[in-house]
């Protein structure tokens, strides 16, 4: 019984946070991506601190769920001096004790031009891995233009709706993707030609 159910909670996250199913078109992402940036930047510093950064990944929606066996999915965008410049996905599995669904809104933003060009250059950039992200305390967090940029990638979780314990981006992909196309439709398209 209990292998059942497990074998149940793992397909019903992968079903919850495949591509296929939430492949987003470009302007979708940017609406969305307007829209809480307008909220971001409520913020005491938010939108003096998005100018002197090198550039930002905004996740409007990154939906995170479990029970024993979780995982997280969102899809962003990357702007640099404010401009459009690529589209990713963030995701990641977990096992271990957790329960509850949320969804929440990312900023990752590369204070140094270093750091995000290891970022771009990179096919399957994994916090932690290939870099260091420093989560800023959303609440803590008065002015937000005070941060020294000691560190190289910010992370700003916000706008979180449900419950699910704790914040944590280590271990999490990034990868590029074309927004409104699935891998399923990337696959179809090659052998087509």
């Amino acid at each position: 019984m209990k292998k059942r159910l497990q074998i149940i909670y793992i397909a019903l996250l992968t079903v919850l946070f495949s591509t296929t199913s939430m492949a987003e078109s470009a302007a979708q992402i940017n609406a969305k991506a307007d829209r809480v940036l307008q909220v971001f930047k409520q913020k005491p510093g938010a939108a003096k601190f998005l100018s002197e950064v090198a550039g930002y990944i905004v996740f409007p929606s990154v939906l995170k769920g479990g029970f024993i066996f979780g995982g997280e999915y969102g899809e962003g965008v990357l702007r640099v001096n404010g401009q459009s410049q690529a589209y990713y996905s963030i995701a990641s599995a977990s096992a271990g004790f957790q329960a509850g669904a949320q969804k929440a809104s990312y900023i990752i933003a590369f204070a140094s031009q270093r750091a995000l060009e290891n970022f771009k250059k990179s096919n399957g950039w994994e916090a932690g891995v290939d870099g260091t992200i420093t989560v800023v305390d959303w609440g803590a967090a008065k002015d937000i233009a005070s941060l020294s940029f000691e560190k190289p990638i910010y992370a700003f979780v916000f706008n979180a709706k449900g419950i699910m314990g704790g914040v944590s981006i280590e271990g999490t992909k990034f990868t590029r993707i074309q927004p409104g196309k699935t891998e399923v439709y990337d696959d179809l398209q090659k052998y087509t030609k």
